[in-house]
């Protein structure tokens, strides 16, 4: 009877220990996880200050011509009226190719 109590209890031993290592809801499943979730928070880091910035260029875009000004400059090439464009071209070296 004793033995039949110790086998069992050791069985049950066995398969609790399974369950922590390998099993549903074990520890290296934790773990997992919890890369999952710290990845996550990155990710959600870095969209919040991409929002953050696109929200700030919006306001500029709806307070003020500057802005719509040096976005024309730059994305368009754009110039004002009167003003005279350079455009400077570096001379490319011959080992540099």
């Amino acid at each position: 009877m004793i033995r039949l109590l110790i086998a069992l209890l050791i069985v049950l031993l066995v398969v609790l220990q399974f369950r922590l290592w390998v099993g549903e809801g074990s520890l290296a499943e934790l773990h997992l996880l919890k890369q999952d979730i710290a990845e996550q928070k990155r990710e959600l880091e870095q969209m919040r200050r991409r929002n953050q910035a696109l929200q700030a260029e919006v306001s500029d875009l709806k307070k003020g011509l500057e802005a719509i000004e040096e976005r024309a400059r730059h994305d368009l090439g754009m110039i004002r009226e009167g003003e005279t464009f350079y455009q400077i071209i570096e001379p490319t070296r011959k080992g540099a190719e």
